[in-house]
């Protein structure tokens, strides 16, 4: 084997990241400025330190091959990327060229792949059976969480190569990150991508990687996991039978938009799901669901599309049910205005501590669209049936509360909960609620 091979285990082979026939965009390819490189020696052959290394070579051997196809049918990007890594393995010969560590014509197209439209250094733990995040802090240690919990990994992204990465990340959704947009949030082949700037962010950027499982799980896949799963499954049945228009509360990656896709799947298939989010990540299984993500504006400040637009738009879609991925500002004047107009079974996420902060929280969110209290408590009551609250502990991500906007005594009353279903750490007790939820469901068609 030549000196200059190393000698760590080569990568496991992976998939290509685009579908047969497509090729790679040619703006692509100038922005491709860094690639990892594993460290021979590092633990279970894992990428250890990850440095620069400018492989314009190998750029323009891509570029050169695609210029070559026939651009009314061109070739899977691997081909291409194989083509290119033959055409300068066939150059080097045996003899690396002067100051190249390795010949490009050595590695793997896979491995191409994933530096050219994939996620580099990070695609290992993006590709890695229980992982859910991948997070990368400011002085470019790596992190994962998942089923093993949240571990360090042995790899450190030096400030050029992270920047350089989350760029490009952030460029294959069609967003912009630099200076005048610091931050970002993008969804690239199927992971959500949210990435910080300095000196936003500090002493470096920052990412942080959401990252789907490959089979969007059902509501029994994710019950069977659940304390007390099969009454908390059951009751997630019933609501989307039953039409019911429901808030999904809990923190961050408790889950939310987890339980969210599964429920939807339990929807007719004779349905349409309007789905609005701020960056597309729920994926029901369901036949016919049309998505909309909103875009943030322009260097110049054109072509904004707001979630609050999304979701007026989404009125004139002809929706069965109207979902919003995550309610945080004054669009929720919106959604509590459309649950007002016969759209029943609509769903949506926000966060809170718990159900019976969900009224405070609506509170803040609508007087920020110049909604009163009192006017956003008597169009929660109105629109809203339930409010299931998801939380993240010893046993997993889980729900922990059903609850019901409580009858208002008098019209001007502080909107509150009444709780139907509560697990309290030994089983799932039923409260006053649970009569309330039944009598406002009652002789709604079903899904």
């Amino acid at each position: 084997m030549p000196a200059w091979v190393p000698d760590a285990p080569r990568p496991a082979r992976r998939p290509a990241l685009l579908p047969a026939g497509l090729s790679l965009p040619a703006p692509l390819l100038p922005d491709l400025r860094r690639v990892g490189r594993r460290r021979p020696g590092s633990d279970r052959g894992e990428p250890a330190h990850v440095g620069p290394d400018p492989d314009a070579r190998l750029r323009r051997a891509v570029a050169e091959a695609q210029a070559r196809a026939d651009p009314h049918a061109p070739p899977p990007l691997r081909e291409t990327v194989s083509r290119a890594l033959a055409d300068l393995a066939a150059e080097d010969g045996d003899t690396p060229p002067s100051g190249c560590p390795r010949p490009a014509g050595l590695r793997d197209p896979d491995a191409v792949l994933e530096e050219l439209v994939g996620f580099g250094p990070l695609a290992p733990w993006v590709r890695r059976t229980g992982v859910t995040d991948v997070l990368v802090d400011a002085a470019g240690s790596v992190w994962t969480d998942g089923v093993e919990g949240l571990v360090r990994r042995p790899l450190i992204l030096p400030e050029p190569t992270a920047r350089a990465l989350a760029v490009r990340l952030i460029g294959l959704a069609g967003r912009r990150l630099d200076p005048a947009c610091p931050v970002a949030d993008a969804r690239v082949d199927g992971v959500r991508v949210h990435a910080v700037l300095p000196p936003v962010s500090g002493g470096g950027t920052v990412l942080s990687l959401r990252v789907p499982a490959a089979e969007p799980p059902s509501l029994d896949a994710l019950a069977a996991d659940w304390p007390d799963g099969e009454r908390w499954r059951d009751a997630v049945v019933a609501l989307v039978r039953g039409r019911a228009s429901v808030l999904v509360s809990g923190a961050t990656g408790t889950g939310k938009t987890t339980l969210l896709a599964a429920a939807l799947g339990l929807a007719g298939a004779d349905e349409r799901i309007v789905l609005v989010e701020d960056t597309a990540e729920a994926a029901p299984a369901h036949p016919h669901v049309i998505s909309l993500q909103a875009r943030a504006p322009t260097a110049d400040g054109a072509g904004e599309v707001t979630l609050a637009e999304l979701i007026r738009q989404a009125l004139r879609m002809r929706p069965d049910r109207l979902v919003v991925g995550e309610c945080r500002g004054p669009e929720v004047a919106d959604l509590l205005t459309a649950l007002n107009t016969g759209h029943q079974g609509a769903w949506g996420t926000l966060h809170a501590n718990a159900a019976a902060d969900v009224p405070a929280r609506l509170a803040a969110m609508g007087a920020l669209a110049g909604w009163s209290a009192s006017a956003v408590a008597a169009q929660a009551r109105a629109g809203v049936d339930a409010v299931l609250h998801v939380r993240r502990d010893g046993r997993g991500r889980h729900p922990v509360e059903l609850a019901v906007p409580a009858p208002a005594a008098h019209p001007d009353a502080p909107l509150s909960v009444l709780p139907a279903l509560t697990w309290d750490g030994g089983g799932t007790r039923a409260g006053p609620g649970l009569e309330v939820l039944e009598a406002r469901l009652s002789g709604r068609g079903h899904g």
